[in-house]
């Protein structure tokens, strides 16, 4: 399997996981201020500090973002590139945000694909200083207690990082057993997931959010995105047994290269290694029989 040297040592724990509750919902983004201030409210409203959303459709503007690069210094596997910020309405295709904090305030992690207002179809990393709603639009949440989502230094890949760290619950409503997870580097996607549910005696789950970077990408249909450098966001991804009742992950994803290519599909499994994180939240929804 495809891997990238890391400029730091790896950790030995390859998940970072936490248990909590958790239940979906949906709000929809107030018009006119900041994208991350209207996050902040949504998930507020219905009693959570922390969780992931996803986004189909939807209007920014003032607008900006990055997309992947290479290391200018080496101090990197890979990194950003310089800010965009384009004229205009931007229309956004699809988004997938985990939130969180970020010292000491709300933040939040954000890829998606989008058209611009010259009409051009762009993807990446959204910087939630520079981004606001400009028209209202909805969302599909998943509020998660007892975790939540803090950027740390990470000494392995040198940058600052979603994981989820235990949290004191706050009483909000929820329905559901969820595991906020963040995947570390050069491990493959859907294998990492399929090994943790089965030592976790999950038997079938839904995915939420799912943010984070895949060393290029090879798809079921047989293309592949051979450029290493990602912006990935999760379009839809669940776990369930197969007819021998063995824990299969099946993901779909959108994601931008460092080349400006975009590509979406169904990825392969055991053929998509992680660059350099992966942060999502595992909805359980049948476990295993205990023996």
């Amino acid at each position: 399997m495809r891997s990238i040297d890391q400029p730091g040592a790896p950790v030995p724990e390859r998940i970072q996981w936490v248990a909590a509750r958790g239940r979906a919902f949906s709000f929809t983004l107030e018009a006119g201020i900041p994208l991350l201030e209207a996050v902040h409210r949504g998930f507020a409203a219905e009693g959570f500090s922390g969780g992931v959303l996803n986004a189909k459709g939807g209007a920014l503007g003032p607008f900006a973002y990055v997309m992947p690069a290479l290391s200018r210094d080496g101090a990197n596997a890979a990194f950003y590139s310089d800010t965009f910020r384009p004229a205009g309405v931007t229309r956004l295709k699809l988004a997938a945000l985990t939130f969180g904090q970020r010292d000491g305030a709300p933040f939040f992690h954000c890829h998606g694909l989008w058209t611009e207002a010259d009409g051009r179809v762009n993807g990446g990393h959204m910087l939630p200083e520079e981004t606001a709603v400009a028209e209202p639009f909805e969302v599909d949440a998943f509020g998660i207690d007892g975790a939540n989502f803090l950027a740390e230094a990470d000494s392995e890949t040198r940058f600052k990082l979603f994981g989820p760290v235990a949290s004191r619950p706050t009483g909000a409503k929820t329905t559901r057993h969820a595991f906020a997870l963040r995947l570390r580097p050069n491990q493959d996607f859907a294998g990492s997931l399929e090994g943790f549910c089965r030592r976790h005696g999950i038997l079938r789950a839904r995915l939420h959010g799912g943010v984070g970077s895949t060393i290029g990408a090879v798809f079921s249909d047989g293309h592949s995105v051979v450029p290493f450098a990602t912006e990935l966001a999760v379009t839809a991804g669940e776990v369930a047994p197969d007819a021998n009742r063995r824990v299969r992950a099946s993901l779909d994803v959108a994601l931008v290269d460092y080349l400006g290519g975009i590509a979406e599909g169904h990825l392969v499994r055991g053929d998509n290694p992680v660059l350099m994180t992966m942060e999502l939240v595992l909805e359980v929804l049948e476990e295993a029989e205990q023996p």
